[in-house]
């Protein structure tokens, strides 16, 4: 009866348009819905991302497409276009191959393997920070791809994730981390990091090494050994991770370090340790991590599209709801497979509801980019449990 139902609540939602003005509630969803119901919405995701593809194979532009977004360096247009196509490329990784989406997929890679390097914007814009994280991640899929072992592939792609390994070297803050801006006094290497954009790149740092895409593995080991550092000790005793690492946290009251305020942190820093064997983060740590992300749902659903950061309760930011989702399902991955069906039946309805008309979805601003990494973080949120 519950697999009915959600069915029958999942197509409508699937159809509707979401351009939710901010404050307004989403679409109730069902409690429930299984992979199978939720292959429809995939395929609608992959689609808006084909559409939208540039003839060079970009699946965005690298200006600035919103008055809101005003203020940045003119380069951190371009950084977060190389950034929201490497996440892109990894959702065309997953999906299940056509002839389109192999012409699709080539194009995409070749641009992203070819374009320039993206560069520090500004004495305090760090913001090309998130290319280094999303295109290493995407260069150690594509390297593992059976697609792309032949030709000039394998070369541009390890050239291409040496060039990102020395970029995160050079970057890497003096406590371990990684973070898209900088204070005063500015310094070559950047001093501030966060505790999501550190653990959402450890994972790939560790397999680039394995790849040999270092020259000195000691230091490399010692960069990877230095973020993991970092983000354990950004664990709070309320089950939450502190937003960045600090000598004294920001708790109490409606602080963003409250566990209401870290539900998409814990997801990605309990994953991240886990891949890098961190067997202090266990089975019941992820289980009390996720049962928050659900029980706690309202309040990324309060920030949902709101145009202003961290303006909703507990400092949630509207960007915090799709990269959360995402490693949710990353994270339910790590538990013993009788679980985890349960646990992605629950996910699914959280990200279908948000879908837009033509297929894609964006959680904060409507530009391309955050619509291309919204819609490729949906897509391997969905694939990562489709077996389950």
């Amino acid at each position: 009866m519950r697999s009915a139902l959600a069915l029958v609540l999942a197509l409508p939602l699937a159809a509707a348009a979401q351009d939710v003005p901010p404050g307004e509630p989403l679409e109730p969803v069902p409690e429930t819905m299984t992979a199978e119901e939720a292959r429809t919405s995939v395929r609608r995701a992959v689609d808006s991302l084909m559409v939208k593809q540039q003839k060079d194979g970009a699946y965005s532009s690298p200006v600035i497409e919103s008055v809101l977004e005003a203020g940045f360096a003119i380069e951190t247009y371009y950084a977060w276009q190389v950034s929201s196509q490497g996440l892109a490329l990894r959702a065309m990784l997953v999906v299940e191959e056509t002839p389109e989406r192999r012409a699709s997929l080539e194009r995409a890679a070749h641009w992203f393997l070819t374009t320039r390097m993206p560069k520090r914007g500004d004495h305090w814009d760090v913001d090309y920070m998130w290319s280094m994280v999303y295109a290493l991640d995407a260069l150690v899929a594509l390297s593992e791809d059976e697609r792309f072992q032949d030709g000039d592939w394998p070369g541009l792609i390890e050239e291409r994730g040496r060039a990102y390994m020395d970029l995160l070297d050079r970057n890497q803050s003096f406590m371990g981390g990684w973070g898209y801006y900088d204070d005063p006094p500015y310094t070559q290497r950047p001093k501030w990091g966060t505790v999501f954009s550190t653990a959402a790149v450890m994972p790939a740092i560790q397999k680039a090494i394995q790849k040999g895409w270092y020259t000195d593995k000691a230091k490399a080991d010692r960069m990877l050994e230095r973020s993991l550092d970092y983000v354990q000790r950004c664990a709070l005793p309320n089950g939450a991770y502190a937003y960045d690492l600090s000598p004294i946290p920001r708790v109490g009251g409606e602080s963003i370090n409250d566990v209401k305020g870290s539900l998409g942190r814990i997801q990605v820093a309990n994953w991240a340790r886990r891949e890098l064997g961190d067997m202090r983060v266990t089975d019941e740590q992820i289980r009390e991590g996720l049962a928050a992300f659900f029980r706690e749902h309202a309040f990324l659903d309060a920030a949902f599209m709101r145009p202003i950061p961290h303006e909703a309760y507990y400092a949630n930011a509207a960007y915090f709801y799709h990269f959360g989702h995402y490693y949710a399902a990353e994270v339910i991955e790590l538990l013993p497979k009788e679980e985890r069906a349960k646990w992605h039946a629950k996910l699914r309805p959280e990200l279908v509801k948000t879908q837009r008309q033509d297929g894609s979805l964006t959680d904060f601003l409507g530009t391309g980019y955050l619509r291309v990494a919204s819609t490729a973080f949906t897509i391997l949120a969905l694939d990562a449990g489709a077996d389950d």
